[in-house]
C-alpha cells in the first residue's frame, strides 16, 4: 500500500476541504507530476495542466476559472516533503483530491509483465485504473510493472509509455494508449516512430524503455513471458540525458 505524505480532498462547488477520497473508480481524470527539490519543482507542470483541463470537458467536469483553482491548491499544497515525490491531482464532478507520495526508487534489473488488458478510454488519462491497481498491488513497483497487451500486441505499462529500439530507431505504440508528456516532451528532443508493437516482434527489439513521471527514463532487464533479454543501453543512456535537462532547469 502506498503512503501518502499529504492529502486532501476539496468540494467541486465551493472548495470547501472535506475527508479526502482518492476518487479511484469514478468518472474523472487525473495527472501526476514529478515533483522535485526545494522549493519543489513540478517537472513539465504546464502540459499536465493543459492535458488535465482538456479532459476535464469530455467528462463533463465543469467549473469557471478551473485551471487557476487548481494552480492555487498546487501553491498552497506543495509543501516540502523530501527531494524526490509525487503529486497526484485527481477530479470529479463533485471533488478535486490532491495527494503526494515518495517517488519509488528503480532498482536494477527491472522487469515488465504481461497483462491482457486495454484501459477504457485509453486516449484520456482517466480514473479508471481500478483492475490496473488492483493488479500492480500484488508486484513490487521498484522492481517490475506490467504491460498491457491486446490482440497480441503491446499499449503501454500500468503506469508509462513504453519505448522500443531496433536497428538505431526508436518505435512507440501509435494507439490505445495514453501518449503522456514525459513521451511528447522527449519526441521533440529526438524521433520516435509510433506505430503497432507485436509481441511476436518483441525478440528483434534490443531494449525497451519505460517513459512517464513515475518512472522517468527506466530500461527493462527482461520480459520472461517473452524470453526476452536486454542487449543495449545505448538509446537509453540518450534518453536519459535528455529527460536529466527537466530536472536540471
Amino acid at each position: 500500500m502506498v503512503t501518502l505524505l499529504l492529502k486532501k480532498s476539496y468540494q467541486l462547488s465551493n472548495l470547501k476541504e472535506v475527508p479526502f477520497k482518492d476518487l479511484w473508480g469514478s468518472r474523472g481524470v487525473f495527472t501526476t507530476m514529478r515533483m522535485i527539490g526545494k522549493p519543489p519543482n513540478l517537472l513539465l507542470i504546464k502540459p499536465h495542466l493543459e492535458n488535465l483541463i482538456k479532459s476535464t470537458k469530455k467528462y463533463g467536469i465543469r467549473k469557471k476559472n478551473l485551471k487557476n483553482i487548481i494552480l492555487d491548491l498546487i501553491k498552497k499544497n506543495t509543501l516540502y516533503k523530501g527531494p524526490d515525490n509525487l503529486f497526484r491531482i485527481a477530479l470529479n464532478k463533485k471533488l478535486i483530491s490532491i495527494s503526494i507520495r515518495k517517488r519509488p526508487k528503480v532498482k536494477k534489473n527491472f522487469s515488465l509483465l504481461l497483462f491482457k488488458y486495454k484501459r477504457i478510454e485509453p486516449n484520456y488519462k482517466n480514473l479508471y485504473y481500478k483492475k490496473i491497481l488492483a493488479k500492480l498491488s500484488k508486484v513490487d513497483s521498484s522492481k517490475c510493472d506490467i504491460a498491457l497487451v491486446v490482440n497480441n500486441k503491446i499499449l503501454e505499462t500500468g503506469t508509462s509509455n513504453l519505448v522500443f529500439v531496433k536497428n538505431g530507431k526508436i518505435f512507440s505504440p501509435k494507439k490505445n494508449c495514453y501518449f503522456g508528456n514525459t513521451l511528447k516532451f522527449l519526441s521533440k528532443k529526438i524521433k520516435i516512430n509510433f506505430k503497432d508493437i507485436s509481441i511476436k516482434e518483441i525478440k528483434d527489439y534490443e531494449e525497451v524503455i519505460l517513459i512517464g513521471s513515475g518512472k522517468g527514463v527506466t530500461p527493462v532487464s527482461k520480459i520472461d513471458e517473452l524470453k526476452w533479454k536486454n542487449r543495449k543501453n545505448i538509446f537509453f543512456n540518450k534518453l536519459s540525458k535528455i529527460y536529466n535537462t527537466l530536472i536540471s532547469t
